[in-house]
């Protein structure tokens, strides 16, 4: 099968050994200077106006100029000798490429005609002259539909393959929209039916440990007992709401916005702590991936709980920070502190922390020293919010 790209190149080689090699095999019987210079002039006139300035092609006086000087010349070839002949093929098949439709078939006809005339007459009558042109006339018709039907069998063939192409490449990107929603729904659906696992169990088991715990009341010789035993229980159940809470992304639900929905965790945390908590925005906020939310969220929400279980603050900070590239989240606390080493663990609460940050290809720091308050920076790609159709 003949690709557009090997028709394109036959087809732009076939006017120079039309020309050059009739040169070549007249110039062998006979060497004449002027049949070498009309065939290289031949050819440097095509090259010049339409290989060269193919734009040219597009206005019709130098169209016509060209075919004009072109006909002279193999005109003055055949004249010479008439193997020239074959050159006018050439000529058919730019008259059926740079000419619009009749008007490629009467450029043939002028090519036939001038081909016919320059002949040298050899005492032919008219009648055969006429016939010769007649029949040459029929013939590079017939050649130049065919070449027009292969043309545009190419050109067909080209778009076919252009669009082909873009719907692969749109395939593509449907395929990879698609395996990533189906990820996120995977993430969403386990994350749910972890929620459910714990509401429906360790959390209905702690409420009806405490339910049991109010009904006995105070026993006598074992109130301070009974009473640690409720706030651990109540500790505990508080802990299996927020895993709940944390497996759902409830607060990016209905809000204007990230920061809002931090601002949210943030008042929340502080009337049941009473601890004071104020959230500050820097840089140009923009909706994010819903994952870089939702990491951010989650780590808020863990430092959040580390400050009301073990620093003993009396007031917290959180900043968020959005940059060119990344998003910054910084919570920092006036504290108690700790004794931080890198690179051990200090709890499943900051590895779960570092985990989830790391996973999206961010960093995770802590500063804390004991008495000096604690600061944890979570830093992640600022991945823009997942186009929705």
């Amino acid at each position: 099968m003949v690709t557009p790209q090997r028709w394109e190149r036959a087809l732009a080689a076939l006017p120079y050994l039309l020309v050059l090699l009739p040169a070549l095999f007249s110039l062998l019987r006979e060497w004449r200077p002027e049949v070498l210079a009309l065939a290289l002039f031949a050819a440097a006139w095509h090259w010049l106006v339409v290989t060269a300035h193919p734009a040219w092609a597009a206005r019709r006086w130098v169209v016509i100029v060209y075919f004009a000087v072109l006909l002279a010349a193999i005109a003055a070839l055949v004249r010479i000798d008439t193997v020239f002949t074959v050159t006018g093929v050439g000529t058919f098949l730019q008259c059926f490429a740079l000419l619009p439709g009749l008007w490629a078939y009467a450029g043939v006809a002028v090519t036939v005609g001038v081909l016919v005339a320059a002949r040298p007459a050899d005492g032919r009558p008219p009648v055969e002259l006429l016939a010769s042109f007649v029949v040459g006339v029929l013939i590079s018709c017939m050649a130049g539909l065919v070449f027009q039907t292969v043309s545009e069998q190419n050109e067909r063939l080209r778009r076919t393959t252009a669009e082909l192409a873009a719907l692969a490449e749109e395939n593509a990107g449907l395929q990879a929209q698609l395996l990533t929603q189906a990820r996120e729904a995977g993430v969403l659906g386990e994350r749910q039916r972890m929620a459910r696992e714990i509401h429906d169990t360790i959390a209905q088991g702690l409420t009806a440990i405490l339910t049991q715990l109010e009904a006995l009341g105070d026993v006598p010789g074992a109130g301070e007992r009974l009473a640690t035993v409720r706030g651990l229980a109540r500790e505990s159940l508080a802990e299996a709401r927020r895993s709940v809470h944390a497996l759902r992304p409830v607060p990016l639900e209905g809000t204007p916005g990230f920061a809002a929905a931090l601002s949210g965790v943030a008042g929340r945390w502080s009337r049941v702590s009473g601890v004071p908590a104020t959230v500050s925005v820097t840089g140009d906020a923009r909706p994010l991936h819903a994952e870089v939310e939702t990491t951010l969220l989650r780590v808020a929400q863990e430092a959040l709980a580390n400050v009301a279980r073990h620093a003993s603050a009396g007031r917290v900070v959180l900043t968020l920070s959005y940059m060119d590239d990344v998003v910054a989240l910084d919570v920092r606390d006036d504290g108690a502190g700790f004794v931080h080493e890198p690179g051990r663990s200090s709890g499943f609460g900051l590895v779960g922390m570092r985990q989830r940050v790391i996973r999206l290809a961010g960093s995770f720091e802590i500063e804390t020293a004991p008495g000096q308050g604690t600061g944890i920076s979570a830093t992640v790609p600022a991945i823009p919010a997942a186009a929705r159709s």
